[in-house]
């Protein structure tokens, strides 16, 4: 019998995985809560473009009001939700995991340890991706990474190497190049790290992301972020650990300079695209800024440490989201104000 799969959230990235999973011939169901969406993929499958090709492949979906009526169990649930919304959809979810089953969060920020209070650490795989891809039409993907350019790092909670998690990666690797950690935690918080240098800044204006990292003084605004980041991951216990296909002698130089390596190999692989928040602000949806730059500010606080300049970040998307401003490429001056006051 086929493992059943369960991709939760179908927005770019889940549906770039699924679409992959479904043509490599696994069983998945495709979950969402986007009509429109979902009767596109019920009507005509996902059509994926790539910058130099594109496929077209049939996908089982479902809108979430469907889930309960097809009465069905699922072995691997890959959640591709934004981190606003982790909780409410582990225990949508929880009734129709197996047993058995496996959660996966397939997301930014950390949320593991909320997945494992609903469904059980037991049944929880963490995961860091770095696949950027954009979803504007219902049913069609633009993948600005190619398979090769795609990375995922999974791993048990607890550190230790099972058949399962190695079965994940296998899993995984019809999607992109798929590593197994003994360091989960601090592989997911170097992402987080990452994000906050690039996602965080970048969303407040709009930009593509070779656009907004070659705006004068972006480098040493973006180094700002990592590097409170770090302090504040390193003080929580976690340890840096090299993702995104960075071998381990590139990433032996001093603390500025992983973090430089970190972006710059981020960069080099989604360049093009435009961070996810910035989908959010478009579509007129919260970001989840606030659960990468924000839980920085939150930790830092609760800490001693300072940190004016993921401060800035959260405040100034805090305002996005309110509509108190636009996303505009102008905020990058009043950012840079802001962490000066701050810092200051």
């Amino acid at each position: 019998m086929k493992t059943k799969i369960a991709i939760l959230g179908t927005g770019a990235i889940g549906s770039a995985v699924g679409a992959d999973l479904t043509l490599a011939g696994h069983d998945v169901t495709l979950i969402d809560q986007w009509p429109a969406h979902v009767q596109a993929m019920k009507a005509d499958g996902l059509h994926v473009q790539f910058k130099d090709s594109a496929f077209h492949v049939p996908v089982k979906a479902l809108d979430l009001c469907d889930v309960a009526a097809e009465n069905v169990a699922f072995d691997i649930v890959l959640l591709a939700a934004k981190s606003n919304d982790t909780r409410w959809l582990a225990e949508f979810i929880k009734p129709f995991l197996k047993p058995g089953g496996t959660l996966v969060g397939t997301q930014n920020g950390m949320n593991d340890d909320a997945l494992a209070s609903i469904v059980g650490a037991s049944r929880v795989v963490g995961c860091v991706v770095e696949l950027q891809a954009e979803l504007f039409t219902p049913g069609r993907i633009q993948r600005n990474t190619t398979r090769e350019g795609t990375w995922f790092t999974v791993g048990e909670l607890d550190g230790s190497y099972t058949q399962r998690v190695r079965d994940i990666a296998a899993l995984m690797g019809n999607v992109g190049r798929c590593e197994v950690s003994n360091n989960i935690a601090g592989a997911k918080w170097t992402k987080l790290i990452a994000n906050s240098m690039t996602m965080g800044p970048f969303s407040l204006l709009g930009l593509r992301n070779f656009e907004a990292v070659a705006l004068p003084g972006m480098y040493d605004v973006s180094v700002r972020l990592g590097r409170e980041s770090m302090a504040v991951g390193a003080a929580l216990g976690y340890r840096m650990q090299p993702l995104f296909g960075i071998r381990a002698d590139e990433f032996a130089g001093t603390s500025d300079e992983n973090l430089v390596t970190t972006m710059k190999t981020l960069m080099s692989h989604v360049g093009g695209g435009r961070t996810a928040p910035i989908h959010d602000h478009l579509k007129g949806r919260v970001s989840e800024i606030a659960w990468i730059s924000g839980l920085v500010a939150a930790k830092g606080r609760e800490l001693g440490i300072p940190t004016p300049a993921n401060d800035a970040v959260t405040e100034l998307d805090r305002r996005i989201n309110a509509r108190e401003i636009s996303m505009d490429a102008a905020n990058f001056d009043v950012l840079k104000s802001m962490i000066e006051r701050g810092a200051g």
